[in-house]
């Protein structure tokens, strides 16, 4: 192996054009492949910029042309040479219209046959992938990826800077909570059988923040959750964590679309209109079946309960007068892309959220087709096909079932019958302020209410008498930004009233020594003057994901995790040995595979 020996990098190797013709230049990165046509040896090498061909001539350089016949892939080389015009151009490339004549080749490592390929369109699999995960990061898709998480960053931090935040860092290591996901716990040492929690999310700390004064907060920072796992969630991910003082809900909601149309425009030059549109939560799940609609394309939610209700099909008016609801979707326009094996295959797709079955009326050019048109006289087969819109050419779906399952399953049904038309614009930006949420949701398992967002979102002043005797419909300060079907970020007004908080944390099912246990430091707190203050939380892998037009989150994430919460290139986690769990105090009675 050879070394740089005081060798200086000029340039990268993507960066070089037409107009660095005939200047010495050198270049350092990884031999992407090399290819030996007799008297010439032809090598793409590669670094973070780019490709860049190089040539070695016998005839320029005897030494490096011996070197050049021994180049394996992601061998870590340097070139000296002369750029120069390239006589087959290649115009898929940046670099195409020139290579370099090397004279001098230093080869400063070599490599083994790398068990992936270095190139985007390998088809290895993930669990590969991760495994080495050093040779995937490698790839330009990834690099490029990474880039722009960088970037994002950087506007990130301009633009809130720019807006009075400050960036101030929370503990990591912190007191377990109830509510939210599980908690990752971290055993104390030094406080035999006690344990720290590491952060869901920093949001006492922020709020504790604007007790003290300093106004406005943010961090981009890093948040466990021990929850199972999908495409878009992992147990450690990153935040866009923000707090202000003195600010109602539309003050926050003014500065965060702020930040997300700069972040478009420098990101990938999209102009994100403003206002951002705003759709309360009972809107948004009547009309599309969702807190965060998708809102590229129709397929709206439509109630026939008031039609159906008295009708000749029991399926619906049983439905109905059972206290749940008949609603349908319109297909505009698509009726003749769905034969009857396409629509079992969706009848399939919905009982995975609980429905028990799939109705349809087919609207084509000898009429209504539907197996379920024998049971509705003319009059109210129209008001079915007025209500939703119906004409010829239009495929209508529907589902009966309590309201819960009926918009679930009918929500991503729409997404679904997008996805097979392919009407998903990866390019096509809908964003959407979802507000007015429920401030409790019932939770069927511990039989009691538990927080929508979390016990520190403030009720709407309207409802405030409603807290203890009607849960249910007590509308929260909250609001979700949605991208595609996508959450984007979540936040509230919160709670700075000390009596309030308690009334909260009490028709969550807390007594008065809970709460002191759990939250005593943060009610002491609010006694001692706090602030009207709000703010949010923006995922940031997942906007990265989004602007990146990837559907995995782990493509945007240099070290993910896999679908079990476990790195394959680390292989975390692992069993700690004996001495290391006797000083934590801790005995395990798991038993090793």
């Amino acid at each position: 192996m050879e070394n740089l020996n005081g060798l200086k990098r000029s340039d990268y190797c993507g960066n070089l054009r037409s107009s660095d013709i005939g200047r010495e230049v050198v270049l350092m990165g990884w031999v992407q492949k090399s290819r030996n046509l007799g008297g010439l040896v032809f090598t793409d090498l590669r670094d973070i910029e780019g490709i860049c061909q190089i040539v070695f001539d016998k005839d320029i350089s005897q030494e490096a042309f011996d070197k050049a016949e021994k180049l394996g892939s992601e061998y870590v080389i340097a070139v000296k040479g002369k750029v120069r015009e390239r006589q087959s151009k290649n115009p898929n490339m940046p670099t195409g219209d020139i290579e370099v004549f090397a004279d001098e080749l230093r080869i400063l490592n070599k490599s083994e046959t790398p068990p992936i390929y270095i190139k985007d369109d390998d088809d290895v699999s993930e669990n590969l992938r991760l495994k080495y995960r050093y040779l995937d990061l490698r790839k330009p898709s990834m690099q490029k990826n990474l880039m722009l998480r960088h970037k994002v960053a950087n506007i990130v931090r301009n633009y809130l800077s720019e807006n009075r935040f400050l960036e101030i860092e929370t503990p990591f290591l912190t007191k377990p909570t109830p509510e939210g996901a599980r908690d990752y716990l971290v055993p104390s040492r030094v406080n035999p059988g006690k344990f720290y929690a590491l952060p869901q999310s920093p949001q006492i700390f922020k709020q504790l923040f604007m007790v003290s004064g300093l106004d406005r907060y943010f961090q981009i920072v890093k948040c466990f959750r021990d929850e199972d796992l999908r495409a878009d969630r992992q147990p450690e991910f990153t935040q866009i964590d923000c707090e202000m003082s003195f600010v109602d809900m539309d003050d926050v909601i003014s500065i965060m679309e702020k930040m997300m149309q700069r972040i478009f425009k420098e990101a990938l030059n999209v102009d994100i209109q403003l206002p951002i549109q705003r759709m309360p939560y009972k809107e948004a799940m009547e009309r599309y079946g969702s807190d965060k609609p998708d809102l590229r394309f129709g397929f709206e939610l439509n109630d026939i309960s008031d039609i159906v209700k008295e009708c000749g099909f029991k399926v619906f008016s049983d439905t109905v007068n059972n206290g749940g609801s008949v609603r349908g979707i319109n297909i505009k326009g698509y009726e003749k892309e769905f034969t009857r094996k396409n629509i079992s295959s969706l009848e399939e797709f919905v009982k995975t959220y609980g429905a028990k079955g799939l109705a349809w009326i087919k609207i084509n050019e000898e009429g209504i087709v539907s197996p379920i048109a024998k049971f509705f006289d003319e009059d109210k087969m129209n008001q079915i096909l007025q209500r939703l819109d119906g004409q010829k050419g239009d495929l209508i779906l529907f589902v009966a079932d309590k309201d819960e399952i009926v918009l679930d399953s009918l929500g991503h049904l729409r997404v679904e019958v997008a996805k097979r038309l392919n009407l998903l614009k990866k390019d096509d930006y809908k964003l959407v302020w979802i507000t007015e949420f429920p401030l409790f949701e019932y939770d069927e398992e511990e039989n009691r209410y538990v927080a929508k967002h979390h016990p520190f979102t403030s009720p709407m002043d309207e409802d405030i008498d409603k807290l203890e005797t009607d849960p249910k419909n007590v509308r929260a300060k909250a609001y979700d930004l949605a991208l595609n079907g996508f959450e984007l970020g979540g936040g509230s007004i919160r709670i700075y009233n000390s009596d309030i908080q308690t009334r909260m944390f009490k028709a969550l099912g807390f007594n008065e020594e809970q709460i002191n246990e759990k939250f005593g430091f943060l009610i002491d707190a609010f006694k001692y003057g706090t602030p009207p203050h709000g703010g949010i939380a923006f995922g940031f892998d997942r906007i990265i994901m989004l602007l990146a037009g990837e559907d995995n989150i782990r493509q945007v994430i240099a070290f993910p995790k896999t679908q079990n919460a476990s790195c394959p290139m680390t292989n975390a986690p692992s069993s700690a040995d004996e001495k290391q769990l006797d000083e934590l105090n801790i005995k395990t009675n798991c038993i090793e595979e």
